[in-house]
């Protein structure tokens, strides 16, 4: 598989770290050299969370530069748009429908933007928009909806086998909360 740079965005509480450490315990047991960097924000405060995730056959830095995200995987429909100018031309964003307003936009100080998913797409090599919240909550909690997304992604990286992931998720995820996550994936593998 050649080197590949996915940028995880969200906000805080929707579970981004735990997302890039699946995808980093995914790596280490398919073999390949993998990095990842985690910027947190005010993320305890529903802030911005973005976590750089790169694997391959060798990784030299964690950090990916402006236009060279292979994927952007958001939790959150306004973070994709905050990060999209990562994404490579040819890249491809896969995105949950899903609106959390941050605090301007609650007090009044701001309108959140009604044409972002027209935006994304139109930016995006390829868009993929997922109502993960609804899926994640039919699964049996809205906190799973990174693990929904992660299962859409899996389906679009046909390379690495449904098994690895659903291996991952079992190995970083509380024993309590393993059901319910692989239930989420499989939701969101199927979703596509």
């Amino acid at each position: 598989m050649k080197n590949t740079s996915v940028l995880i965005t969200g906000v805080g509480g929707q579970g981004t770290l735990f997302a890039s450490k699946v995808f980093g315990q995914l790596a280490l047991n398919m073999g390949f050299d993998v990095k990842l960097s985690e910027v947190h924000g005010m993320a305890q405060r529903g802030g911005s969370v973005v976590t750089h995730v790169r694997f391959g056959k060798k990784i030299a830095s964690p950090i990916i530069d402006k236009g060279g995200a292979d994927i952007i995987l958001s939790f959150e429909l306004m973070e994709a748009m905050r990060w999209l100018d990562y994404l490579k031309k040819d890249g491809k964003a896969y995105v949950n429908e899903q609106k959390i307003l941050p605090l301007p936009v609650i007090t009044g100080a701001a309108e959140y933007p009604d044409d972002l998913k027209e935006a994304i797409t139109a930016q995006a090599g390829s868009a993929v928009f997922v109502d993960a919240l609804s899926l994640a909550l039919e699964a049996g909690s809205a906190k799973s909806v990174n693990t929904v997304m992660l299962g859409v992604l899996a389906k679009s990286l046909p390379e690495i086998p449904e098994e690895e992931w659903e291996k991952a998720i079992g190995q970083v995820c509380k024993p309590a909360f393993v059901d319910m996550n692989l239930t989420a994936f499989k939701k969101g593998y199927q979703a596509v």
